[in-house]
């Protein structure tokens, strides 16, 4: 009976994710909610990101979520990408549900839970500002 109480919790904790609530944040910081074929800044005449999660081409290619990078213009293809980097770059936060921990490796790659000076301020700023949207 123990080990089956130890294999669900298991199951759990692998299973874990953060809440509808982090998805919604996420997508009204990043785009203010928009659908469709969101392109953010451009360099070169490219786009910098694509779609609701303005996700950048270097993230697309860590998520290794195949497919192709104008995908991520969709919601549910870009929050596929959102996840498996997500579980690449902060596996215990994601077990965790840590949405703090979350909203900063989103936005400030595998390296923000280490950023120091403005780039920690930036993402202090950005955490703060997605943990309140939700609410």
């Amino acid at each position: 009976m123990k080990s089956l109480f130890l294999t669900l919790a298991l199951a759990l904790t692998v299973q874990a994710a953060p809440p509808e609530k982090f998805w919604s944040a996420l997508h009204l910081q990043e785009s203010g909610g928009a659908l469709g074929a969101i392109k953010g800044d451009y360099v070169n005449g490219q786009p910098r990101a694509l779609g609701p999660y303005q996700i950048h081409r270097l993230y697309f290619i860590d998520s290794a979520v195949p497919g192709r990078y104008e995908d991520c213009q969709d919601l549910s293809y870009s929050r596929k990408v959102v996840t498996a980097y997500l579980k690449l770059y902060a596996p215990k936060a994601w077990a965790a549900g840590d949405c703090n921990v979350l909203f900063r490796t989103h936005n400030g790659g595998p390296a923000a839970m280490r950023a120091t000076g403005t780039t920690k301020k930036n993402l202090d700023r950005y955490s703060k500002k997605a943990l309140g949207l939700m609410k």
